[in-house]
C-alpha cells in the first residue's frame, strides 16, 4: 500500500519499524508502511544539504515555475488527497475537499508573499545604492500535524521551497498516507533530487530529525511540544524555530440581538472539525442574566441538530470522529474534570466507533479550571457582570492564538480590539476564520512570534542589507582624524 520514504529524489527501502494508519470512523487499516530508521533520516538531511546551494542559486522564476508544476500536480490529485484526508482523520468530505483546495491556493499566496515580504529592494545613494536581499536558511525540517495533514505542512513547505530552502518533511504518524500523496505531488513537479525529502514515522523519527544538523524547524502542534523544542534548541540559536501551537481561545458574546445567529457562530467556532482546530473556541463568555441564558438555549438547540457521522455516511455530517478513540476518551475525562454543570455531556454515540464524541457544553461557573487546550468539541461557559469583566476573563490564559467578539454594538469592538491579547481576533465571525493571505499565529504559549500563513515568508529567509558601489573609489578625502 505504501512506497515508503522519499529521500534524495527516490523512494527508499523501508528500514524502520512497521507502521499503519487507521480510519478512526471504522478502525480499518488504510495505509501500511515503515518508519524511517535513524540512518534514513540522516540520509534525508544529507540529501537536502547537498541540494541546498544548487536549489538556492536558481532564479526566482525557476523556483516559481517548479511550484507551478507542483500546483498542477496537486490539482490533478485533489480528489485523491481529499479522500485520503477523510479516511485518515475522519473529516467530512466537504471539509477535506476544502483543505485540498487550500493546498492548491497556497502556491499563489506564497508567491505573492515572497515577492512582497522577502523580495529585493534597491535605493539609490550618493556612492551607488543600498540593496535589501533575502537569503534562504538552508535545510528546513517540517513536522506536520494530524488535524490539517495537507494544508498546514504545505503552508511551511511551499514558502520554504520558494525561498530556496530544502526540506525534510515528517508527517504526523496518524496521517502518513496524506503525507505520501503530498510527496508524490512534489515528485511529479520534477524538483531536483534532494530538494524535498519525506521521512515517515512517529516520535523516534522526529527526535532523530531534530538531532540532525538542520537550519530550521517549522512545526505545527501542541504547546507542550513547542516548549520541548524551545528547550531542545536553546544551545543551537542558529536553528530558526517557527512554532504554531494551540490555544485556550475565548469567544465573547455580548449585546447580540439574535441569539440563534450568535449560537451559529459559537458552533462553528467550537465544534467545527470536531473541535480539532488550534483556533477553536474553548471558552464561551456570556453576560449574566437572561441575555446569556438565551444564547445557551439557542446553542443547545443548534448543537442537538448537528449530524455526527462518518465522512461517507448516508447523511452528510457536520463533524466526524476525533483522530482516535484514545483522544476521545481523554477529552471526555478532561471535560468531566472541569467541574460545574454539564449542559451537554461529551458522550459516545451508539452504533459508531469510540472515536466519535458528542459536543460538550460545560458551565464551569466562577471556579478556576486548568488553562489547557482540550482538543475536542468541548466548550466551557463562563459569565461576566460587565464587558470589561468579560475581556478580563478572555485574557485569563497563558495562550493567545485566537479570540472573537459577537455583538451588534460596534462600539464594543474597538475596545475589545485594544484590550484582547491574541494573534487572530474576529468580529461576528467564528474564531476559526483565517486566510492564507493574512498572518496566522499567536502570543504566549501559542507560538514564538513567528506567525505562519502569509508571514511564513519571513521565517523562510533572512534579510541581507548591502551598501554597493560599482567601482573602487578613494574615500580618503572623507576620512576624519588623518594627519596632513
Amino acid at each position: 500500500m505504501s512506497k515508503g520514504n522519499f529521500i534524495g529524489g527516490a523512494w527508499s527501502a523501508r528500514l524502520g519499524e512497521a507502521m499503519s494508519s487507521i480510519d478512526p470512523a471504522t478502525g480499518e487499516v488504510v495505509w501500511q508502511g515503515a518508519a524511517a530508521a535513524p540512518e534514513e533520516v540522516a540520509a534525508a538531511v544529507a540529501a537536502a544539504r547537498a541540494a541546498f546551494h544548487p536549489w538556492a542559486d536558481l532564479s526566482r522564476e525557476e523556483r516559481v515555475a517548479a511550484m507551478r508544476r507542483y500546483q498542477a500536480a496537486l490539482t490533478e490529485r485533489k480528489g485523491a488527497i481529499a479522500e485520503a484526508i477523510s479516511l485518515e482523520t475522519g473529516k467530512a468530505l466537504w471539509e477535506s475537499t476544502a483543505e485540498a483546495g487550500s493546498m492548491i491556493a497556497k502556491v499563489d499566496a506564497s508567491i505573492a508573499a515572497y515577492d512582497e515580504r522577502t523580495g529585493v529592494k534597491e535605493t539609490a545613494t550618493g556612492f551607488g545604492r543600498a540593496v535589501l536581499r533575502h537569503r534562504p536558511h538552508g535545510v528546513m525540517a517540517v513536522l506536520g500535524p494530524f488535524n490539517f495533514p495537507g494544508h498546514l505542512p504545505n503552508g511551511h513547505i511551499v514558502p520554504a521551497l520558494l525561498a530556496g530552502d530544502t526540506v525534510v518533511y515528517k508527517p504526523s504518524e496518524e496521517t502518513p498516507w496524506t503525507g505520501e500523496l503530498h510527496a508524490q505531488a512534489l515528485e511529479a513537479a520534477d524538483l531536483p533530487p534532494g530538494v524535498f525529502n519525506l521521512v515517515q514515522g512517529g516520535r523516534d523519527t522526529g527526535a532523530a530529525l531534530i538531532d540532525q544538523p538542520i537550519d530550521g524547524l517549522l512545526f505545527t502542534g501542541s504547546a507542550a511540544a513547542g516548549g520541548y523544542f524551545r528547550r531542545h534548541f536553546a544551545d543551537r540559536p542558529h536553528v530558526i524555530l517557527a512554532l504554531e501551537l494551540g490555544g485556550n481561545n475565548p469567544l465573547v458574546v455580548w449585546d447580540a440581538v439574535d441569539p440563534e445567529a450568535a449560537a451559529a457562530i459559537v458552533v462553528q467556532s467550537a465544534f467545527i472539525t470536531t473541535g480539532q482546530r488550534c483556533s477553536c473556541a474553548r471558552r464561551l463568555i456570556l453576560p449574566e442574566g437572561q441575555a446569556g441564558d438565551r444564547v445557551i438555549e439557542a446553542l443547545v438547540g443548534l448543537t442537538d441538530r448537528l449530524v455526527i457521522g462518518p465522512w461517507n455516511g448516508a447523511d452528510e455530517p457536520f463533524m466526524g470522529p476525533l483522530i482516535n478513540a484514545r483522544g476521545a476518551d481523554a477529552a471526555r475525562k478532561a471535560a468531566m474534570a472541569l467541574g460545574g454543570e454539564a449542559i451537554r455531556t461529551p458522550g459516545k454515540i451508539a452504533g459508531l466507533s469510540d472515536a466519535f464524541i458528542t459536543p460538550g457544553i460545560i458551565d464551569v461557573g466562577h471556579h478556576e479550571t486548568p488553562d489547557e487546550e482540550i482538543f475536542a468539541p468541548i466548550v466551557q461557559v463562563r459569565r461576566a457582570a460587565t464587558f470589561d469583566g468579560a475581556i478580563a476573563l478572555a485574557n485569563h490564559t497563558r495562550y493567545g492564538l485566537s479570540a472573537g467578539l459577537v455583538t451588534d454594538d460596534l462600539t464594543l469592538w474597538d475596545h475589545f480590539g485594544k484590550r484582547i491579547r491574541a494573534g487572530v481576533v474576529n468580529l461576528n465571525r467564528p474564531t476559526t476564520g483565517a486566510a492564507g493571505t493574512a498572518p496566522f499565529g499567536g502570543l504566549g504559549d501559542s507560538g514564538n512570534h513567528r506567525p505562519s500563513a502569509y508571514y511564513a515568508a519571513d521565517y523562510c529567509a533572512y534579510p541581507v542589507a548591502s551598501f554597493e558601489a560599482d567601482r573602487v573609489v578613494s574615500t580618503v578625502s572623507e576620512m576624519k582624524g588623518l594627519k596632513a
